[in-house]
């Protein structure tokens, strides 16, 4: 086979693009807190979340692409529907597989999801206490 041999990013890659994508999911929703406290804050804040997230998404949708593309090269699907993997198929269907396992997306979806809830009731309470 002539496809490129996808590989595992180092720990270090993973875990620096979870905290990028975490750092602007923070500054998105401490916009709604420094418009109280800070105003003059709000747009530098904005820029750094905008900016840290086209570095995220830039880097994620690159790992689903690779992701889709192994996939394809390898014609994984059918391969499984058929039970006709051979062992370099089972290589990439293991990258695959632990490309999944070891993604903190999962963290990433969950800690914005909480974060956007303290965001919402920070607002709430600061309107309440004006």
């Amino acid at each position: 086979m002539t496809a490129h041999k996808p590989q595992i990013v180092p720990k270090y890659v993973t875990y620096g693009f979870f905290l990028i994508g975490l750092f602007s999911a923070i500054a998105f929703r401490a916009i709604i807190v420094l418009q109280d406290i800070k105003a003059d804050w709000v747009r530098p804040v904005w820029y750094l979340g905008v900016i840290g997230y086209i570095f995220f998404f830039f880097y994620r949708f690159g790992i689903t692409k690779k992701r889709k593309k192994a996939i394809s090269d390898y014609k994984l699907i059918e391969k499984v529907e058929n039970r006709t993997l051979s062992d370099e198929d089972r290589k990439v269907l293991l990258y695959l597989l632990s490309s999944i396992k070891v993604s903190l997306e999962d963290m990433n979806y969950a800690l914005i999801f909480f974060l956007s809830i303290a965001a919402i009731a920070a607002d709430i309470i600061l309107s309440i206490m004006k």
